[in-house]
C-alpha cells in the first residue's frame, strides 16, 4: 500500500508507544510507522522492520519520515519541535506543547512564516469528545446565551505512589514542569479556553506534594474571572479517590451539567436577567424545559487525532487541535502556579519570561530526591514510599 505520510515516532513511553503500535497495526490510514526513536535502544525493540533511531537528530535529517509525532517528557517538546519544523517535517506533539509560555512562542515561530502546507498539530484528543463538542455548538450558536458562571470538578486523574515513582522525570521541576496541571490537566485546560475563551485574572492555590511525595502540585483550586465579569472555579488532584468529573455551565439561558455521561440541559424560556428585570414576583423563578440530549461514546480520541494529522497532510483536512491553540493550556497552567508562587492574583496575559525565572528558581534551589522503582516491583517499594 502506498502511504503519503511516512510517520517517525520520537519517545516510545506510555504514550508512544500506544501511537506506534496503532500506525503498525494499520488503525492509521494512509499512513505508514516508518521510523521509532529512544534514547533507550531496549525501549525500540518491539517494533521490528521498522528503522530504529536513538539520537532524533538523526531521524530527522535521515529522509526516512516526512512527519513526526514528538512523545517524550514535555521539555523536550520545544527543541525537537523547532528541528523538525526546521527540517521541514509536518509535526504533531503530545500535551503540554511546552512547558511554559516563552517556549511555547519560540515554538510557535518556529512554524509561523513556513511553507503554508506545513502540518502542526497537538494531541488534545479530548476535543473528539461529542460531549464537548454539543456544548460548544450550543455556546456558539448562542443557544446558552452569555455565560455567567463555569464550575469544573476534575478529580478523576487519580494517580498512585507507584505511577510517580515510575520515572525520575516525573513530577520534578526540572523533568515535566509541574504536576497535574502539565500531566494530566492539559487536556482540561485546552477545553476549558476552547469552549469559553481565556480569562482575564487568575487566583490560585496549589499544593505541592500534598497527597504524594513529590515536589510539585498534585491538589489546585483555581479562581478565573473572564472579561464579561464572568466567574469560573476550576479545581484538580491526582490524590482523590473516588474522582469526580462535573462540568456544569451556568448561562442566560439556562444550566448545562455534563457528568456521568450525561448531558443535561435545563433551558429557561426567558433568560434569566430578562425575567429578573421584567417579573414582578418577588420569589418567582424562570419556567423551564429539562432536557437530556442524548450522547452516545466519547469520540475517537487519540486515534481520531492522529487520523485527522494525517488527512490533514494527505487531504487538506482542517485540524482538529492545531498546535498554536497549545499555548492557550500552557498559559492558563503558568497562570496558577505562578499565583501560587507568588501567593496573589495574576493577570492575563502573564508575564511569560517573570513565570520561566520563577520556574527555574524552583529548579535550581530543589533539594527533592525522587524514589524511583523498576516496573513491576513487589508491593514492599509502595509501602516505605508512602511512608
Amino acid at each position: 500500500m502506498n502511504h503519503s505520510v511516512r510517520l517517525g515516532i520520537i519517545g516510545i513511553g506510555n504514550m508512544g508507544k500506544v501511537h506506534a503500535q496503532m500506525v503498525q497495526e494499520g488503525k492509521i490510514h494512509g499512513c505508514e510507522l516508518a521510523a521509532v526513536c529512544d534514547v533507550d535502544a531496549n525501549k525500540l525493540t518491539a517494533f521490528e522492520g521498522v528503522p530504529h533511531f536513538v539520537d532524533a537528530t538523526e531521524m530527522l535529517r535521515s529522509g526516512a519520515v516526512n512527519a513526526v509525532l514528538i512523545a517524550t517528557p514535555h521539555y523536550d517538546h520545544t527543541a525537537l519541535g523547532v528541528a523538525a519544523l526546521e527540517a521541514g517535517l509536518h509535526v504533531l506533539v503530545e500535551k503540554p506543547i511546552s512547558v511554559h509560555v516563552a517556549d511555547c512562542r519560540k515554538l510557535i515561530a518556529a512554524y509561523e512564516g513556513r511553507q503554508e502546507n506545513q502540518v502542526f498539530a497537538a494531541m488534545f484528543n479530548q476535543r473528539t469528545d461529542p460531549f464537548y463538542g454539543k456544548l460548544r455548538q450550543l455556546i456558539q450558536d448562542g443557544e446558552l446565551g452569555e455565560i455567567r458562571r463555569v464550575n469544573w470538578i476534575i478529580t478523576s486523574w487519580f494517580r498512585t505512589a507507584a505511577y510517580y515513582a515510575s520515572g525520575g522525570w516525573r513530577a520534578t521541576w526540572s523533568g515535566e514542569g509541574g504536576g497535574v496541571l502539565l500531566n494530566q490537566c492539559p487536556h482540561n485546560l485546552d477545553l476549558m479556553q476552547w469552549l469559553f475563551g481565556m480569562p482575564v485574572k487568575v487566583r490560585a492555590t496549589c499544593r505541592f506534594g500534598y497527597y504524594h511525595d513529590i515536589e510539585v502540585e498534585d491538589d489546585v483550586t483555581a479562581f478565573l474571572e473572564y472579561e464579561n465579569g464572568a466567574t469560573g472555579v476550576f479545581i484538580t488532584s491526582t490524590g482523590e479517590a473516588p474522582g469526580t468529573n462535573r462540568l456544569e455551565v451556568t448561562a442566560e439561558r439556562g444550566r448545562v451539567v455534563i457528568e456521568e455521561d450525561r448531558f443535561s440541559f435545563i433551558r429557561n424560556e426567558m433568560p434569566m436577567s430578562e425575567f429578573c428585570n421584567t417579573t414582578p414576583g418577588s420569589f418567582a423563578t424562570p419556567a423551564v424545559w429539562k432536557v437530556e440530549i442524548p450522547i452516545s461514546g466519547h469520540g475517537g480520541q487519540h486515534r481520531e487525532i492522529l487520523q485527522n494529522f494525517v488527512d490533514a497532510i494527505a487531504k487538506d483536512a482542517e485540524l482538529i487541535a492545531p498546535a498554536v491553540e497549545g499555548i492557550h493550556s500552557v498559559e492558563l497552567a503558568n497562570a496558577m502556579l505562578l499565583s501560587a508562587f507568588v501567593s496573589d492574583e495574576v493577570t492575563l496575559p502573564i508575564d511569560a519570561e517573570r513565570y520561566a525565572k520563577e520556574l527555574q528558581s524552583r529548579i535550581d534551589t530543589s533539594k527533592f530526591v525522587k524514589k524511583t522503582v523498576a516496573p513491576g516491583a513487589t508491593d514492599d517499594f509502595s509501602k516505605s514510599f508512602a511512608q
